[in-house]
C-alpha cells in the first residue's frame, strides 16, 4: 500500500473517531448499554502538567488569571455565567411577590450566618473570585475570576478575607500546580460550609477527602471525583443547591438515574419503591456518622462573657449551638423544587417557626419522592415592629463580631440590604431543610424493610399523607385521591 493511501486511511479513521466517540457519549441513556452505570460517567480530559508552562512572577491573584487567559481565552467568561460566580439565580416569578425576583447567596437570608451582604470579609472566602468587598464588586471583569480556587493543589493554595489569596501563598508555585479539580478543591468550601467541618450539611465533611467504602461507595470504593456526578460543561456544574434557589430545571440537577436504572434491584419488592422513595432515603440511612453536625443555633445568647466557650456548644460571636451525630434524617416529599423560599423583607409570624425554605411535593405529586433532609433550627433576629427577619452586619470591623452591639449591627445591616429597621428587635425561630445527597452507602449498609415498616418505623407515615404504614393497608405506596 502506498504511503499516501496509508496516511489518508489513518486520517479517515481519526476523523471518524473524533465524530463518532462524542456522538456515542452524548446518546441518551436508553441508547447506551442497558443497566450499565459506567455508561453515564463523563470522560475526563487528561491533565496537562503546567509546571514548565506557567511563568511568573505574580504579585496578585488577578495576575495569575491574566496569565491563564493567555491560553484559556474564554474560560473566565464561562465562569462568569455560572451560579458559582453570580451567587444569584435568573429572575423568577414567585406566587407571594409581584414581579420577578432573583434568589441566591448574594441577596437572600439563611439561618446559619444569616446573609452575605455586608459580610463579604468572611463569606467571600468561598467565592470563586478576588476582592468582593461590597456592592461595587465588578462582576464583568474577568481578572476578578479566581482560577486557582478550583484548579490549584489545595495544599499550596488558600483564600482569605474578601476572597484574596492568603498572604502565605506563593502564587507562582500554586499556579504551576494547576490540575483537574479534585475533592480537595470542592471540599474546601462545601465540606466546611457554615464555619467548620460538617457544620452545615452533615453528610458533606472532610472524611470525604479520602473516604472508606462503607462511608461513600462512589468516592471511597470507586474513587470518584465530585465532577464524576456533578458533570461540568463550559464550567457550568450540574447540581445547584435548592436551598439557595426556588425552582431548578431538571436538566441542571444530578440524579442517581443519570447512571443507574430505575429498577436496579434483583428483588422486585424493592424495585416497587423507586417510584415513590428516593435512592438517598435507603442508601443514606443516617447523618453525622463521622463528624457531629449543627442542628440548632441560638443567636440570642451571642455576646455573653459569662458562658464558657466551646465550638460545639457556645461561641461569643455566634451564640449557642446543638450538634448531633448518627441521627435519622427528617423525611418529606420532594420534587426537586421549593414550595416556599423566604425572601429578604417577607413578612413572618414570630409566634410560629418561619420556614426559610420548604420542599415542594406531596403524596399526590407524581414527580415527588420521599426524601431525606437535615433540618436546621435557629433563633435569629427579626424586627418586632415590621415583622420581618433582619440581617446583621457581623464580620466587618464595625460588625457584631467586634462590637457585640446588636442594635448597631442590625441598623448597619438594614442600610446595606435596604430593609426597614424600626430599632426594635427580638429573636424568632426559623427552620431550613437541607437535602441529604452524599455519603451513599453500599447495599449492605442500606435500610431494610424493618427500618421503615413495623413497630419501630423511622417513617411518620401520617405526616407523609398515608393512613398509616402502607404495608398494613394493602401495600399501596401512594394515596392519589
Amino acid at each position: 500500500m502506498k504511503k499516501e493511501n496509508l496516511v489518508w486511511i489513518m486520517g479517515l479513521f481519526v476523523t471518524l473517531a473524533i465524530i463518532i466517540v462524542p456522538v456515542a457519549y452524548y446518546l441518551p441513556k436508553s441508547s447506551q448499554q442497558e443497566n450499565d452505570p459506567w455508561a453515564g460517567l463523563p470522560l475526563h480530559l487528561l491533565h496537562t502538567d503546567h509546571s514548565a508552562i506557567v511563568e511568573g512572577p505574580f504579585e496578585t491573584g488577578a495576575d495569575v488569571t491574566r496569565a491563564c487567559m493567555e491560553c484559556h481565552e474564554e474560560e473566565a467568561y464561562e465562569i462568569m455565567k455560572t451560579s458559582h460566580w453570580t451567587w444569584e439565580s435568573d429572575p423568577v416569578e414567585v406566587p407571594w411577590r409581584e414581579g420577578p425576583v432573583t434568589i441566591g447567596k448574594k441577596n437572600e437570608i439563611n439561618n446559619f450566618c444569616i446573609g452575605t451582604q455586608g459580610n463579604q470579609k468572611k463569606c467571600m472566602i468561598c467565592h470563586v473570585g478576588y476582592g468582593w468587598e461590597d456592592e461595587n464588586f465588578d462582576f464583568q471583569n474577568p481578572d476578578n475570576v479566581d482560577c486557582l480556587a478550583c484548579h490549584a493543589d489545595s495544599n499550596l493554595y488558600g483564600k482569605g478575607d474578601y476572597g484574596y489569596p492568603l498572604e502565605a501563598v506563593d502564587l507562582l508555585v500554586a499556579a504551576k500546580s494547576v490540575r483537574n479539580p479534585t475533592r480537595e478543591n470542592c471540599g474546601a468550601c462545601h465540606f466546611d460550609g457554615g464555619g467548620g467541618n460538617a457544620v452545615k450539611h452533615g453528610e458533606l465533611n472532610e472524611h470525604l477527602y479520602f473516604p472508606e467504602g462503607n462511608l461513600d461507595v462512589h468516592m471511597g470504593t470507586l474513587d470518584f471525583q465530585c465532577t464524576d456526578c456533578h458533570i461540568t460543561e463550559n464550567h457550568n456544574i450540574l447540581g445547584r443547591l435548592v436551598v439557595d434557589n426556588y425552582q431548578i430545571p431538571a436538566e441542571e440537577q444530578v440524579f442517581c438515574t443519570n447512571c443507574h436504572d430505575l429498577d436496579p434491584h434483583g428483588d422486585e419488592r424493592v424495585n416497587a419503591h423507586t417510584r415513590t422513595v428516593a435512592c438517598q432515603t435507603c442508601h443514606i440511612p443516617d447523618i453525622g456518622t463521622q463528624e457531629p453536625t449543627k442542628v440548632y443555633w441560638d443567636w440570642s445568647t451571642a455576646g455573653s462573657d459569662t458562658i464558657e466557650e466551646n465550638k460545639h456548644t457556645y461561641l461569643k460571636i455566634k451564640g449557642s449551638f446543638e450538634y448531633d451525630t448518627n441521627f435519622t434524617p427528617t423525611y418529606a416529599w420532594f420534587n426537586g423544587n421549593l414550595e416556599y423560599r423566604y425572601l429578604l423583607g417577607d413578612k413572618m409570624d414570630p409566634g410560629q417557626p418561619t420556614m426559610i425554605n420548604l420542599p415542594a411535593g406531596n403524596i399526590a405529586d407524581p414527580t415527588a419522592l420521599i426524601f431525606p433532609f437535615k433540618v436546621h433550627i435557629a433563633k435569629q433576629p427579626y424586627d418586632t415592629v415590621n415583622n420581618h427577619l433582619l440581617q446583621p452586619l457581623t464580620a466587618r470591623d464595625d460588625g457584631f463580631w467586634t462590637t457585640f452591639d446588636w442594635d448597631s449591627a442590625l441598623e448597619i445591616g438594614a442600610e446595606i440590604t435596604g430593609l426597614d429597621y424600626s430599632g426594635e428587635y427580638g429573636f424568632a425561630e426559623t427552620w431550613m431543610y437541607w437535602p441529604v445527597t452524599h455519603t451513599v452507602r453500599p447495599a449492605s449498609k442500606a435500610l431494610t424493610c424493618d427500618h421503615c415498616h413495623g413497630n419501630d418505623s423511622r417513617m411518620d407515615w401520617e405526616a407523609l399523607g398515608y393512613f398509616g404504614d402502607p404495608i398494613d393497608w394493602g401495600g399501596r405506596f401512594r394515596e392519589t385521591n
